[in-house]
């Protein structure tokens, strides 16, 4: 089963990078406000380049003056399957089995606007509609 992660990123501005194994890679999206499990929370998510999927296992610091510097925490990880649809078609829906996020969510590609998607959680057992993001920076600060 392939496994998805989601970076916590303190880059010039904190972002959570979401990043699926698909085709030996790992698909990659940055989403700003970071993902929920609250469906009536639509998450943009705009996509970034693939990443090799080493980088899946990545936690540190990406040094100043290079692409992306600043602190990268892994938020959550585990495995996901295809529910229905593609990356492909623009419309994907699948299951995830992560520490935090559970159930099923939808990659749904916004017309006209490249490389924009939209990260929604699904209706259903794992739902959490007072889902609030706890940063693990924050807690692994000192």
């Amino acid at each position: 089963m392939p496994y998805f992660v989601v970076h916590e990123h303190h880059a010039s501005h904190l972002h959570f990078d979401l990043r699926l194994e698909k085709d030996g890679v790992l698909k990659s999206w940055a989403i700003p406000k970071g993902p929920s499990m609250n469906p009536e929370e639509k998450r943009l998510a705009i996509q970034v380049e693939d990443h090799s999927l080493e980088y899946g296992y990545f936690e540190g610091i990406i040094p100043e003056g290079q692409y992306g510097a600043g602190e990268v925490y892994i938020w959550d990880n585990g495995e996901y399957e295809t529910v229905k649809g593609s990356l492909e078609e623009g419309k994907w829906e699948i299951f995830m089995k992560g520490k935090i996020l559970k159930g099923n969510f939808v990659l749904l590609k916004l017309k006209d606007k490249p490389n924009q998607w939209l990260f929604i959680k699904k209706k259903d057992e794992f739902a959490n509609y007072s889902f609030r993001i706890n940063l693990k920076a924050y807690f692994n600060s000192s």
